[in-house]
């Protein structure tokens, strides 16, 4: 089967996501901006798209890794990543954010997730399988 999408690449997908996550926030054109529930999946799914698309975005992952560091190991040793999934779940339910900040957040808990093992690495390996079924 063919498909409009195919050739796109793990940074075709990413860049594409990134694209439709920054003009997808912001209300000012023709098309309405992007729901909130559309937001949180597409950041999560640009999140592994970024993460398997290494070198371009490799710069995002180190930032991502040091503040998780500082977080885990410097301001509050003994912190789990699995705890900061759920903390940063909270944050998304319970905190009012623009758009933008929702998918900034979205894009930070997959590579929390991803580095979380156990139930949390099964389900970030589910989310990468689905972006990179979209870079195929």
């Amino acid at each position: 089967m063919n498909s409009f999408l195919a050739g796109l690449g793990t940074v075709g997908v990413a860049t594409v996501l990134a694209v439709i996550l920054w003009f997808g926030t912001n209300s000012s054109g023709k098309v309405k901006s992007l729901p909130w529930g559309a937001c949180l999946v597409l950041s999560v799914i640009a999140g592994a798209a970024f993460k398997a698309a290494g070198g371009p975005f490799g710069w995002l992952a180190e930032i991502i890794n040091d503040g998780l560091s500082m977080i885990t190991q410097d301001l509050i040793p003994g912190l789990t990543l699995p705890a900061v999934a759920l903390s940063i779940i909270a944050i998304l339910m319970w905190k009012k954010l623009s758009l933008r900040q929702l998918c900034m957040i979205g894009i930070v808990w997959f590579y929390v997730v991803s580095g979380a093992g156990g139930s949390w690495g099964y389900l970030a390996d589910r989310i990468d399988a689905i972006a990179m079924g979209l870079a195929a």
